[in-house]
């Protein structure tokens, strides 16, 4: 339980506590903070006032909410995440061990506590590489059958090792941002023997809910990282949405894989849930009944996320629809 106020539908629980960038009318300098019920925790004024005072043994990193993005709070790592969080769940909690920190701090709670109906969420951190993973076999399996039909729906490669490609980090944009519909090559009659592109328009916009993982660990250009020590280099997750434009892509992307029907937006909510968060919804994935070779086999069966996720979808058309299945 939080002596913040938390909606009974809120995501952002005390179990939750996930970490942004905002900016308001009181600060108009886009810095971290962490949400909390409706309102989001400034860690900029929470850090200058005191707050983390507690915690002596992170007295030379508060600089890092201070800055503008959440790199520099990434790269501390995955105990100081650990540490931090752990310490803003105490101070939120309403049986607090710091009651003088913030609960019963009248003044600091006025600075640092703003409604979130007040902040504008940014982006949350400097991305400086994407990669596009082919996770999920089933929505694997239905984006092949949009290709090449369900009797080749899934490539020889699938099952054997992480099918992904290098997107454009620069189109990463946070929820809310504008998409404007690429026009590009495609193909009037696919079916045509002679296979004569127009420009246009995609007529074929898609959505695809993914789940985005940020990266907290630098690695060494060409030291392998060993597939159980992976989950080091996990700073958090966000919700993304890969748009894509199917019918540039089925021309565009043989034989090097998809370029302007991928690259032209992909959005990613505003606030990651920490690593942590999610530990205690591991499981084991899907069967494979493939024997992948060991340098990828992990230790550990319970290696993925149990998580419900679902898209609602609204047009000038259609009443709102749920889509709840693969």
């Amino acid at each position: 339980m939080s002596w913040v106020h938390i909606p009974q539908d809120s995501p952002f629980s005390i179990a939750n506590i996930p970490f942004g960038i905002i900016s308001s009318k009181s600060g108009t300098i886009p810095r971290p903070a962490v949400a909390i019920g409706d309102c989001a925790l400034d860690l900029k004024e929470f850090a200058e006032h005191g707050g983390f005072k507690p915690l002596d043994m992170i007295e030379h990193h508060l600089g890092a909410f201070g800055e503008t993005s959440l790199n520099a709070f990434a790269a501390l790592g995955r105990a100081h995440h650990r540490l931090i969080r752990g310490y803003l769940q105490d101070v939120l909690a309403t049986e607090t061990m710091h009651p003088w920190i913030l609960r019963d701090n009248e003044s600091l709670r006025e600075q640092a506590l703003v409604p979130l109906s007040e902040v504008r969420s940014h982006l949350p951190m400097e991305i400086g590489d994407y990669t596009d993973f082919f996770a999920g076999k089933h929505h694997a399996y239905n984006c092949g059958i949009i290709f090449r039909g369900p009797s080749n729906a899934l490539q020889p490669n699938y099952c054997h090792m992480p099918v992904a490609y290098h997107g454009r980090a620069s189109s990463v944009v946070v929820s809310g941002t504008p998409i404007r519909r690429p026009s590009g090559q495609i193909l009037e009659n696919p079916a045509a023997e002679v296979k004569v592109p127009i420009f246009s328009p995609s007529r074929r916009l898609d959505m695809e809910l993914e789940l985005g993982a940020f990266i907290c660990k630098d690695s060494s250009l060409g030291e392998p990282i060993s597939v159980d020590q992976a989950h080091e280099h996990l700073f958090g997750f966000v919700l993304l949405n890969d748009w894509s434009a199917r019918d540039l892509q089925a021309w565009e992307a043989v034989p090097l894989g998809p370029f302007l029907s991928k690259n032209f937006g992909t959005t990613i909510s505003p606030w990651v849930v920490l690593a942590d968060a999610l530990e205690p919804f591991r499981c084991a994935g899907l069967p494979n009944d493939t024997t992948v070779l060991d340098y990828l086999n992990e230790a550990s069966r319970e290696n993925m996320f149990d998580i419900a996720l679902e898209v609602e979808l609204t047009s000038k058309r259609l009443a709102p629809i749920s889509v709840r299945e693969y």
